[in-house]
């Protein structure tokens, strides 16, 4: 389709977009009025990494601190987090949402609510309760050692005021009794000692089955180094202690069989004393792993800080009346548009004198308009009632228009038919009729429409004596023609009596012989038939030397014409062009023919002779 066919169509159904978008507003507006506001809120918190081992700061650790912070993003949509936030402040929260700022390290939480100081007070509990389970989190991977360093210590502490006591009073019980203590916090250091030695094996052996690692595994291997940097780390608190026990195991069994041998107290209390140098110097390393241990925790535990607090929102952020009704008015048109759209892909009607052309291969003779009535005149033969109106010259461009189609074999005799009724065949017929009788020359009409005759009422003539007669009285055309207000060179024959059998009459011999003998006393014959859904129009287009198709733009189906144009064809009619009928002027450019006529003189002509104005639709002056 052409640009002007859009905007045509555009033009054409103006009034229904225009209501599409006016329903879709005030849907879109009563929807935004009927919502519930909802309020939203943000706030933003920075996840920082553990820090980095010598200060050194490359990809990988990049890389480690964004999936770190992914990590906290989908943390924070878990629902064991939102329960706690739920139950802190005291009431169902709202939606709660998170994301990461692009190419930062920076969370930005965003709180959706029904009341404004919810929302805010839910944002900023998020963040109080995922700083909290981050600690408690990280926690965990040192409480045991924490845990164990400290019973040590005091246990330690115990020996070492059990050994200060007992200076004085020295047993072989009670030395067996610290030979015990020392003997149970011995094994479990080595049995510690062992696993770690195994598990460094055991990971130095995975990465080194590693050839060409890609991210996700590099990313396993750095894990596994921190790892084995951690338990490495452990031994070597381990390895003291394990000696400094074994030391004191040593002096407690020395101690111990110097006191069942005998010898003197003296001995034994230097040997006691011993003891208690080395029970000390081990609580002094005890406390030293402790500190550590609570070192590499702060240093391997990420940071979690809120650095942008949420405030109360002042005004919703839904339901929004201007983006709603927009939104709702552009669906509205959009929906009126398809249907525009889908309602003129499926119109079969004929519309421009271009589709005409290409789907029959005819010529477009002439263009009609459609004119409004005139209160109280009859408007049927224009060219009599008009004749300086636009509608008048149409007819002289189509009376020019036949004479130069026949110019190699003139057209003596002329049929008028159309491929459907109320298209205006009769009206085109009789105002051809009269604008040929207007030039001089001599011409008949004869009305064929043995159904429904109309050719009486356009010149206000009797229909008693017509075809029917000249048939039953063996009679010519000639001699039942009528006379149209004196001019003999128009001759009206009506149709008179209506025939039961319309077909048969026309198709007979006898009709083919009056109209050769009134083709001899008339320069033009001109025949009104029926429509061609019955077979009327084929059996007169045998009889005569041309046929011309009248069209209603808009109305007249394209199957129709082309079924009608096929029936001519198949009987050898010579079909020589369409006369498009009753175009609309407010549409004449879309419908191809009534813009070659001026609105300017159409209107002057109107209001000079009709006190009518065709713009507004309203008497001016009364007629001329």
């Amino acid at each position: 389709m052409e640009l002007m066919q859009y905007v045509g169509i555009v033009r054409r159904w103006a009034w229904l977009l225009l209501l599409g978008l006016v329903l879709g507003c005030i849907a879109g507006y009563l929807y935004s009025i009927t919502q519930t506001p909802i309020y939203e809120t943000s706030t933003k918190l920075m996840v920082g990494g553990s820090q980095q081992t010598g200060g050194q700061y490359d990809y990988m650790s990049a890389y480690n601190a964004q999936q770190l912070a992914l990590t906290y993003v989908e943390l924070l949509k878990t629902k064991p987090l939102l329960d706690s936030v739920s139950q802190r402040v005291g009431y169902p929260i709202g939606t709660v949402s998170a994301q990461l700022m692009n190419n930062t390290q920076i969370i930005q939480i965003q709180v959706q609510d029904k009341n404004a100081a919810h929302a805010m007070e839910v944002a900023n509990a998020v963040v109080t309760v995922m700083i909290g389970q981050n600690e408690n989190l990280q926690a965990g991977r040192y409480t045991a050692n924490e845990t164990n360093l400290q019973a040590q210590i005091d246990q330690v502490q115990k020996q070492i005021a059990t050994l200060q006591g007992s200076m004085t009073n020295i047993s072989q019980q009670s030395v067996q009794q610290q030979i015990d203590q020392v003997q149970a916090q011995i094994a479990p250091l080595q049995e510690e000692k062992t696993k770690l030695d195994q598990d460094i094996a055991a990971l130095k052996t995975q990465i080194a089955a590693i050839t060409f690692p890609t991210a996700e595994q590099q990313q396993q291997i750095n894990n596994k180094n921190k790892t084995i940097i951690e338990e490495q780390n452990r031994i070597e608190q381990i390895q003291p202690l394990l000696a400094q026990y074994q030391q004191v195991y040593t002096n407690l069994v020395v101690l111990g069989k110097a006191g069942q041998s005998g010898s003197e107290s003296s001995i034994q209390l230097a040997q006691l004393q011993s003891t208690v140098n080395v029970y000390q110097q081990l609580y002094i390393n005890l406390l030293n792993s402790l500190e550590t241990v609570r070192l590499s925790r702060m240093q391997n535990t990420p940071t979690v800080n809120q650095i942008e607090p949420a405030t109360v929102p002042t005004s919703p952020i839904s339901p929004k009346p201007v983006t709603n009704t927009a939104t709702a008015g552009a669906v509205g048109l959009m929906l009126a548009a398809g249907i525009v759209f889908l309602v003129e892909y499926l119109d079969d009607t004929v519309k421009t004198p271009e589709q005409v052309e290409e789907a029959l291969g005819l010529t477009i003779l002439g263009y009609v308009a459609d004119v409004p009535k005139v209160k109280g005149e009859d408007r049927g033969l224009y060219v009599h009632t008009q004749p300086r109106s636009p509608l008048a010259e149409a007819f002289r461009a189509m009376r020019t228009n036949l004479e130069y189609s026949g110019v190699d074999h003139p057209i003596r005799t002329l049929l008028v038919t159309s491929a459907g009724p109320g298209e205006g065949k009769s009206t085109v017929a009789a105002n051809l009729a009269a604008i040929l009788g207007q030039s001089g020359k001599p011409v008949a009409l004869v009305d064929a429409d043995l159904r429904r005759p109309s050719a009486h009422r356009f010149f206000n003539l009797e229909n008693r004596v017509g075809i029917t007669d000249a048939f039953k009285d063996h009679l010519d055309l000639e001699a039942v023609s009528q006379a149209w207000e004196g001019d003999e060179n128009i001759a009206i024959i009506t149709t008179g009596s209506l025939p039961p059998n319309p077909t048969e009459l026309l198709a007979s011999e006898r009709m083919t012989k009056m109209l050769e003998d009134l083709k001899t006393s008339r320069s033009m014959v001109i025949i009104d038939s029926p429509p061609s859904i019955v077979t009327d129009p084929q059996v007169l287009a045998t009889k005569v030397d041309g046929v011309v198709i009248v069209a209603w733009p808009g109305h007249t189906q394209m199957n129709g014409l082309r079924a009608t144009l096929e029936q001519m064809n198949r009987v050898g009619a010579n079909v020589i062009g369409i006369i498009f009928n009753r175009i609309p002027q407010n549409r004449g450019s879309y419908y191809g023919g009534y813009k070659h006529y001026s609105q300017y003189y159409y209107r002057n002509y109107h209001y000079n002779n009709y006190g009518y104005n065709a713009d507004h639709g309203s008497e001016k002056k009364t007629n001329k």
